[in-house]
């Protein structure tokens, strides 16, 4: 077993061993005096583990509930939400109840943002089942759903009590879902740790369980120690967001159906080393992509996907700020209007 502490507005447990699922139950009981929870999951994960947890609660005395939504990003949406707050109102969830996100990033973003809000606040417990959510979003607190208009566009800040991280789910994943989660693994080494991106540049998708556990745990880390910084995503946090500018504008182009957030950070990514990186690091960039079979270009000219970046969250009144990594292991927040970062990403600056 081990444990990463990360000590934000409360201080929390992330757990990660093989296993940890079957024994879910006694690592919650130690973190809420919850009597009953809402176990949150989608309709692939809750044929795969979602009984095994259950029985894990119950054996520790909760009572529980499920509630299970279609999997997939369009369903991250007000509907689904108000669909849960029905849930937990018809089965009499009370603030001093818990709310359990089992799943990947859709499924967290939405559980957490319903324990956020649901009675002004519940304990929230993530249980990440995908690689991306293990290492990304289940850790930090960050909780949305998307609208018409763009991608997590109205959410909360909500940490959860703990996490309970299982390598042992990432074995059922398909391979695509694997390489989605990759390509914010490989995030994490160009902003923060040149020798993680040297760790995975020697692996591939092929050869990288043999040090996955390593790796999950790196990344965790990372991620801890930038959201003790600033929880709350007003400063060093925005580091976190490499790729993501161009990234969310490629999913919101294709409207959520073809690139999935991973592939389409990915994508980001490059196109940013090809403006601020040599050419060098930015070929040993989509090299480390291409072997976690990441596509690390699109077939959208640049001016159709500007316009998205309108809307992306880190934009404060006609000023942009986004991320660029010069070299790997080292990010940098810039500043420009929203003109002045399209003409430079179309060579016109």
């Amino acid at each position: 077993m081990k444990t990463i502490t990360v000590h934000a507005s409360h201080t929390y447990p992330i757990y990660v061993q093989n296993g940890l699922l079957s024994d879910c139950g006694s690592y919650i009981r130690q973190n809420t005096k919850a009597a009953s929870v809402a176990v949150i999951t989608d309709d692939i994960v809750q044929k795969l583990y979602s009984d095994a947890v259950l029985s894990s609660l119950q054996k520790a005395g909760f009572r529980t509930e499920r509630f299970v939504f279609p999997n997939g990003e369009a369903s991250k949406c007000a509907k689904t939400l108000l669909d849960v707050y029905d849930f937990l109102c018809e089965k009499q969830f009370t603030r001093t109840d818990a709310i359990i996100a089992l799943g990947g990033g859709v499924v967290g973003d939405l559980a957490g943002f319903a324990a956020a809000t649901y009675l002004r606040g519940m304990d929230f417990i993530q249980i990440p089942t995908t690689l991306l959510a293990q290492v990304d979003s289940s850790v930090g607190g960050k909780t949305a759903i998307d609208l018409k208009g763009g991608k997590n566009l109205v959410g909360a800040f909500k940490q959860p009590v703990c996490v309970l991280c299982d390598p042992n789910t990432l074995q059922t994943l398909p391979p695509a879902i694997f390489s989605d989660g990759m390509g914010e693994v490989v995030k994490y080494g160009m902003i923060r740790d040149a020798k993680l991106f040297e760790l995975l540049a020697a692996h591939t998708q092929e050869n990288i369980f043999s040090v996955l556990e390593e790796v999950i745990c790196t990344c965790i880390s990372i991620k801890r120690d930038v959201v003790e910084a600033d929880e709350f995503d007003t400063g060093e946090r925005m580091i976190l967001n490499y790729g993501h500018t161009l990234g969310h504008a490629i999913e919101g182009y294709y409207h959520y159906e073809t690139y999935s957030h991973g592939s389409a950070v990915a994508i980001g990514m490059c196109l940013m080393a090809e403006k601020t990186c040599s050419p060098e690091q930015t070929a040993a960039l989509k090299a480390c992509l291409e072997a976690y079979h990441l596509p690390t270009s699109v077939p959208v000219p640049m001016a159709e996907l500007l316009p998205f970046c309108g809307v992306d969250k880190k934009r404060a009144g006609s000023q942009l700020r986004y991320i660029v990594c010069e070299t790997a292991g080292k990010a940098e927040i810039r500043t420009a209007s929203v003109t002045d970062f399209a003409a430079w990403m179309e060579g016109n600056a």
